[in-house]
């Protein structure tokens, strides 16, 4: 027995052989980032019941269900229609760059096929999740159905191609063949979601209460801020694999990404809430500003995080704290419109914030092998931003309006008014 315990020690000290193994050494390897990659899908995963918790909160109590339930339902339909279309159309092989003619219903026995289809389903479901929010309380079920399924199988994945088509297949979409750099969707994700949220808004107006005759905004509290902050805490978590799994593989290069994003998240917070303050007419501190502060700093810096050296993130995520405040007055005194959440300052707005920032901020090596100038970066950047503004309202606006007229986008402003 003892010579057994000895033998082993000697094992562990020298390091097992590679003969031992059943796989060649690259296949472990290859398992090893094929479960970092399921951990992060996991991880990105637990963000929905942050969006839930966050959007139910910030919600009035009769409305919370009912945000909850769509909150289930886009994810469900997302992973249906993602399946049948939207994978296909966002990563098979292009067509000058344009669509694609493959990986439609995926089937095939490729375990990098299925856990990468896996981690992408994760991010489409993010897109479609961050619309519930901003037309919480008063959408017709139906017509968020609707909203859902053109979102996850058209809108997002036609983009999702022109930027990011070329990780599976090695085939570039237009956009990422120009050097349009967004890391893990600033623009691909949050911005897709934000302005359709915009054009949504738009054609549904505001709570019945929300704006006096005068068109002066009232301030409706939130149903519950201790589940806001819960939902924020879910993001934050799930941020970790949302950035650092975007690396598609396990390098030393996540724990970068990792500081830089849970700065973004700081410095986003507290740029927010002090902003806020200094422009608050009771001088006091706002607590749905912190937690949008924290949302707007990430998703500003994930466009860039595994590109800008992390001296340069609180100037990023200063700057998007600070939109989280302007944006929000912004859409509401000027524009007014209801945004239950917040979502488009803190997704539509901090996500072009985030992606035009990586070309102003981004290091000398990644600019060098993209092969451009830090000013043909920096137009290159604009350009995907307005591309996806452009894309998005282009096909929501029509739907949007098709669904008023057929009065499947009936508000729900009547059962508010008498419940």
């Amino acid at each position: 027995m003892n010579n057994i315990i000895i033998c082993l020690i000697v094992l562990l000290s020298i390091g097992i052989p590679d003969s031992i193994y059943s796989h060649p050494v690259d296949t472990i390897k290859s398992d090893q980032d094929i479960i970092w990659f399921l951990f992060a899908s996991f991880l990105v995963f637990i963000m929905q019941a942050g969006f839930m918790c966050l959007e139910a909160g910030m919600a009035r109590a009769k409305s919370s269900i009912n945000v909850a339930v769509k909150n289930l339902i886009d994810f469900l339909l997302c992973g249906i229609f993602f399946w049948v279309a939207g994978f296909g159309l966002m990563f098979g092989d292009s067509y000058c760059g344009l669509i694609v003619t493959n990986l439609f219903l995926i089937s095939e026995e490729n375990k990098w096929l299925m856990t990468f289809f896996v981690f992408q389903l994760m991010f489409a479901g993010t897109s479609a999740t961050i619309i519930s929010g901003a037309v919480a309380e008063r959408i017709k079920f139906t017509a968020y159905i609707t909203c859902t399924i053109i979102t996850s199988t058209i809108i997002y994945p036609v983009f999702g191609h022109w930027a990011w088509g070329g990780l599976y297949t090695g085939s570039k979409g237009w956009l990422e063949s120009l050097g349009f750099t967004d890391f893990a969707g600033s623009t691909v994700v949050h911005s897709i979601g934000g302005w359709i949220a915009l054009i949504a808004i738009s054609i549904l107006g505001p709570r019945w209460d929300k704006f006096s005759k005068d068109g002066i905004p009232k301030k409706i509290f939130p149903y519950n801020l201790r589940l806001v902050y819960l939902g924020v805490f879910f993001l934050f978590f799930g941020w970790f694999g949302f950035n650092g799994g975007s690396t598609l593989k396990v390098d030393g290069h996540i724990a970068i990404i990792i500081v830089n994003t849970i700065l973004g998240a700081c410095f986003g917070g507290i740029a927010a809430t002090i902003v806020a303050r200094i422009n608050s007419n009771d001088k006091v501190f706002e607590a749905e500003y912190l937690a949008n502060g924290v949302i707007g700093g990430l998703v500003a810096i994930t466009a860039g995080c595994a590109f800008v050296p992390t001296l340069y993130v609180p100037i990023i995520v200063i700057v998007a704290g600070t939109l989280v405040y302007y944006g929000t007055v912004f859409i509401e005194e000027k524009l007014k419109l209801d945004d239950v959440v917040g979502a488009i300052s803190a997704h539509a707005f901090c996500g072009v914030w985030g992606t035009i920032a990586t070309g102003i901020f981004m290091d000398t090596g990644s600019l060098e092998s993209l092969g451009n100038s830090r000013i043909e970066q920096l137009m290159i950047q604009m350009l995907g931003a307005v591309t996806a503004l452009v894309w998005s309202c282009a096909i929501a606006l029509p739907v949007f309006l098709i669904l008023k007229k057929t009065n499947m986008y009936a508000c729900l402003w009547i059962m508010n008014r008498w419940a």
